[in-house]
């Protein structure tokens, strides 16, 4: 390896650990900060991404990469991959201003404080000027860019690299109609039962039954812990340190479960990276969609199986007598998978959930080009959910301020989630094909083959393959809602009797 590579990691290994250091800030900011510390928490941030910033645009580093294309220019092999990835990245900071991140970064904390304000308060005006503050520099973020196909490609970008807002556009067109189509006949079969769902359950036993079965799947404690937060989510500090919150609901308390199961999939997918490409360009999942693949794959086609509940329907029955007294295994596979328009995002069934995800597409789109005025996303967003779902939000709270990502600044995010669902199914048809038994295994809460296989075929690559070219090396095609839609329709054929 030459003295320029070397010099190269040694730059990107320095910006990596600003940015991890930055990572711990944000999970104490939401598990463990008092309120008051919001304000120096976000200076704090921001001089960290202010010098990652002015560390990796650096007029050496550019140099380096220029150099380092000639030397290296197969992109299949490590070395050429992370400059690959790093000139790609380099390309895009080098526009953006450092004062700008720190500025961002700063706006991002007071947003995430009035947000936390606002939800419990179920008041969208307390949190109004502070998104408003958000999409404005989003909107400047976007002019350092060259002018795009349309605006929104540039935020998309960052998450999902290469994909273009159209594309998206025309895989939630083919897939729309076909999931209204599924939804309304649902909706004219007779309803499942799941009021033992809904009773009191005892928090701590949730929580615990919740890493039982986390760690079965693999997700590694000795490397990894849960704590508490407003919203779950899964972080990264090192392969070795890979970190999950959650969140208790009283009125939804097995939620907690299926969370656990969600965020554990992203954090074996960080688990799971080949360690040598920590502190470079490659470390971390390769987007968002790939990601969250991993994380609704155990949540939903391991976690809401039949197989699964043959395994943990006992000792949950066991662990929660009196709330489960009567319920049959079939009746409870049948409670966890019921479908019915429901307010929040995170807890939405399967059949449902993208329809959530693509109000939330339009509602950013309308942001970013100008269509939709802040002030009145409120109402715009109980207008969507009317047409979408049949259904309007009691309060603002449990529409338009459910999720977190807006007042991060997070927008270009949420097609991700969706994006997932169909990758975990075109990546479940494929895994299926290679593992027979899969469904006995799970039966028998056996998960290490599953686990190994995504390892190997998708884990250990972190960022050295773009999402479409990983989905493609082992899938066979490109991301493509055909296997997600057959999955829906056989498991909930089998669910409703249609």
């Amino acid at each position: 390896m030459s003295d320029k590579f070397n010099r190269f990691k040694e730059i990107i290994g320095e910006v990596s650990d600003l940015g991890r250091a930055a990572s711990v800030l944000g999970w104490d900011q939401q598990v463990n900060m008092p309120p008051g510390g919001g304000e120096a928490r976000g200076q704090q941030l921001a001089t960290l991404s202010k010098i990652a910033q002015e560390k990796f645009t650096s007029d050496e580093v550019g140099r380096l990469l220029e150099d380092l294309k000639k030397e290296y220019p197969d992109s299949e092999t490590d070395e050429g991959a992370m400059i690959r990835v790093a000139a790609r990245n380099y390309d895009k900071a080098k526009r953006v201003p450092p004062e700008f991140v720190a500025e961002q970064a700063i706006a991002a904390t007071k947003a995430f404080e009035a947000w936390v304000e606002a939800r419990q308060k179920s008041d969208f005006s307390i949190f109004q000027s502070a998104l408003e503050k958000n999409v404005e520099l989003v909107k400047k973020y976007i002019s350092f860019f060259p002018p795009a196909d349309h605006p929104y490609d540039v935020l998309l970008d960052d998450y999902e690299p290469g994909m273009k807002t159209a594309e998206v556009q025309e895989i939630f067109g083919n897939l729309r109609p076909k999931q209204v189509s599924l939804i309304k006949a649902i909706s004219e079969a007779r309803q499942v039962k799941d009021d033992f769902l809904h009773k009191k359950y005892n928090e701590q036993k949730v929580w615990a039954f919740g890493e039982k079965i986390i760690s079965k799947f693999g997700y590694d404690f000795s490397r990894g812990r849960q704590d508490k937060a407003p919203h779950p989510f899964e972080t990264t500090f090192s392969v070795n340190d890979v970190r999950i919150t959650n969140r208790f609901e009283p009125g939804s308390p097995l939620a907690t479960l299926f969370s656990a199961m969600h965020e554990s999939g992203h954090a074996m997918y960080e688990q799971g990276i080949n360690p040598a490409y920590e502190r470079t360009p490659l470390e971390g999942g390769t987007s968002l969609a790939v990601h969250e693949s991993q994380s609704r794959m155990w949540e939903n086609l391991v976690g809401r199986s039949l197989p699964f509940w043959e395994h943990f329907f006992p000792e949950l029955k066991k662990t929660f007598p009196s709330q489960l007294d009567g319920v049959s295994i079939k009746t409870f596979y049948k409670g966890i998978n019921k479908v019915e328009p429901s307010f929040i995002r995170v807890n939405a069934d399967e059949a449902t959930y993208n329809m959530h995800i693509m109000l939330r597409l339009e509602l950013e789109i309308g942001m970013v080009d100008g269509g939709i005025a802040i002030k009145d996303l409120p109402e715009i967003w109980n207008e969507k959910m009317r047409e979408y779902l049949g259904i309007t939000p009691p309060n603002d709270a449990q529409g338009v301020l459910q999720d977190i990502h807006w007042s991060y600044g997070s927008i270009g995010y949420f097609s991700t989630y969706a994006l997932g669902n169909i990758v975990s199914a075109q990546l479940w048809e494929r895994i299926n094909k290679d593992i027979k038994n899969l469904d006995e295994q799970i039966r028998k809460g056996q998960f290490s083959e599953l686990r190994e296989w995504l390892r190997e075929k998708v884990h250990k690559y972190g960022h050295k393959y773009d999402p479409q070219d990983l989905v493609q090396k082992v899938t066979g095609s490109k991301i493509d809602s055909a296997a997600y839609v057959r999955y829906l329709t056989k498991k909930y054929g089998d669910v409703y009797g249609l």
